[in-house]
């Protein structure tokens, strides 16, 4: 598999989520986690775009002309990972190594196949270290 390198960090979507979140009850987690995502060189996915844009259209109430100026936003700011096989093969052997869910397995094989050293989710396992190339983080612990 072909591999990005960069010093890079990959952001979930539940960090992003919580950086778009206007709930009081979550003030804490946004201010982190926009703090994360403005020091940081952000790397993403095609699926991690997904899941933000579809939770902001139900959960946000964003219209479509936002939400797909925030869509581009990604493409400019960031630098977005898209799927072929070689990343379908690795979230394959990942979820036969590691027991991981589809979808995170999925997150996982494009932080892998962008060289990202950090890969920040809350959802995941704090700590975990993937193939001996990154790390799985939780920035709110």
């Amino acid at each position: 598999m072909t591999e990005l390198k960069n010093h890079s960090c990959f952001v979930d979507s539940n960090i992003w989520l919580y950086a778009f979140s206007t709930d009081k009850k979550e003030e804490t987690k946004r201010i982190l986690a926009k703090q994360l995502i403005k020091e940081k060189s952000i790397i993403i996915s095609t699926q991690i775009i997904n899941e933000v844009s579809c939770n902001l259209l139900k959960k946000h109430k964003l219209d479509e002309k936002q939400l797909f100026k925030l869509i581009v936003s990604f493409y400019i700011k960031y630098q977005v990972i898209s799927f072929n096989l070689d990343i379908f093969e690795s979230a394959s052997n990942l979820r036969t190594q590691y027991n991981l869910s589809f979808w995170d397995s999925l997150v996982i094989a494009c932080a892998s196949f962008s060289g990202a050293n950090i890969l920040y989710s809350e959802d995941m396992q704090d700590g975990l270290i993937i193939n001996k190339k990154f790390t799985i983080i939780n920035p709110f612990k």
